[in-house]
């Protein structure tokens, strides 16, 4: 029996490199600006896995986080800075886990350039709460799963293909290299 992906008649795979991995990552994170981050060590009750809002994404693809300096996630990474993310858009597309490693530090600059009113949810002490880290993650590699044309066309060819029952899902999907 063959896969789905043999049963499309569009080609539904590209590996993507560079900038062209980085443009697909900021593409996936305009609708999936939160990820399930994991940590390699779990010493907390989640077990290495909480959620995470993207404050910001370099021309780079370096993704930036606020996070507490007294957390279990800040500890992990202090232990082992390796770390997956894992985002997904929308309930068919924008799914991406990447790969990479973390750094934290105290970068008073760049706190303030990633700071939102929200974020005093958890930093009650504003900017200056002696608590606050910035997490950098650089990337080294992941995978992604998508539409080519959009939730709308790719919804329609969903349809077409269970009608005439043929697979024509619009998807693409490949390895990430930044």
């Amino acid at each position: 029996m063959d896969s789905v992906n043999k049963n499309q008649p569009e080609e539904n795979h590209a590996d993507l490199l560079g900038p062209a991995a980085v443009e697909r990552i900021k593409t996936i994170l305009k609708h999936a600006s939160s990820c399930f981050f994991c940590t390699q060590i779990p010493l907390g009750p989640t077990g290495g896995t909480r959620p995470m809002s993207v404050q910001k994404i370099d021309d780079d693809g370096t993704l930036w986080f606020l996070s507490a300096i007294d957390s279990h996630k800040n500890e992990e990474i202090a232990q082992n800075p390796a770390v997956t993310l894992y985002f997904q858009g929308s309930a068919h597309s924008d799914f991406m886990v990447l790969e990479g490693r973390c750094a934290i530090s105290r970068d008073k600059a760049m706190i303030k350039e990633l700071w939102e009113p929200i974020v005093k949810t958890w930093f009650t002490g504003g900017m200056d709460d002696p608590r606050i880290t910035v997490v950098r993650f650089v990337p080294g590699s992941g995978y992604y799963w998508d539409t080519k044309h959009g939730s709308a066309i790719a919804g329609i060819k969903m349809l077409i293909g269970a009608a005439i029952g043929k697979t024509l899902d619009d998807s693409i999907e490949g390895t990430l290299k930044p």
